[in-house]
C-alpha cells in the first residue's frame, strides 16, 4: 500500500537519492585508448545493466530521477581485476553487466544496476574513482 498523499509505485525522494549506478573501467585501457572510446565503453556498460534490468523497481526509480541520477566511475587496474569483480558480484547476487568490445572481444567495463549505496558500497569500495 502506498504511504498516504503518494500514488502507487512512487518512489520518496529519500529512497529515491540513495540510488547509485555504479561503473567500473579499466584503468590500463583508460590510459591506451581514446577518451571517446573509454567513454562509449562505459556508456555502453551503463546502458546494458538499465536495460537487462528495467524492471526492477529501483532501476525504474533511478530512471525516474532524471537529471537527478547518480553515477559512480570507478577503475579496475587491469582485466584480471575487473573479472574477479564480476565473480564476486555474480556470487553475491549482486545484478551486472560486463560489456565486452566487439570484434576484439575485451571485456573493458561492467555496471552495476541502480542499487541503494549501502548495498553494493562494500563490494567496490577498493576500487578507486577513474582518473
Amino acid at each position: 500500500m502506498a504511504a498516504p498523499g503518494t500514488a502507487a509505485g512512487a518512489v520518496t525522494t529519500t529512497a529515491a537519492a540513495a540510488l547509485v549506478q555504479y561503473v567500473v573501467l579499466r584503468g590500463d585501457l583508460a590510459r591506451s585508448w581514446s577518451l571517446g572510446a573509454v567513454v562509449a565503453q562505459g556508456c555502453h556498460a551503463a546502458l546494458a545493466a538499465a536495460h537487462a534490468h528495467w524492471q526492477h523497481p529501483d532501476t525504474r526509480a533511478y530512471l525516474c530521477m532524471g537529471g537527478a541520477m547518480r553515477t559512480v566511475v570507478l577503475e579496475a587496474p587491469d582485466e584480471a581485476a575487473l573479472t574477479t569483480l564480476a565473480q564476486t558480484l555474480k556470487e553475491h547476487s549482486i545484478d551486472h553487466e560486463v560489456w565486452t568490445e566487439q570484434p576484439e572481444n575485451i571485456p573493458s567495463c561492467l555496471a552495476l544496476r541502480p542499487y541503494p549505496k549501502d548495498q553494493v558500497h562494500p563490494h567496490l569500495k577498493k576500487f578507486k574513482l577513474l582518473k
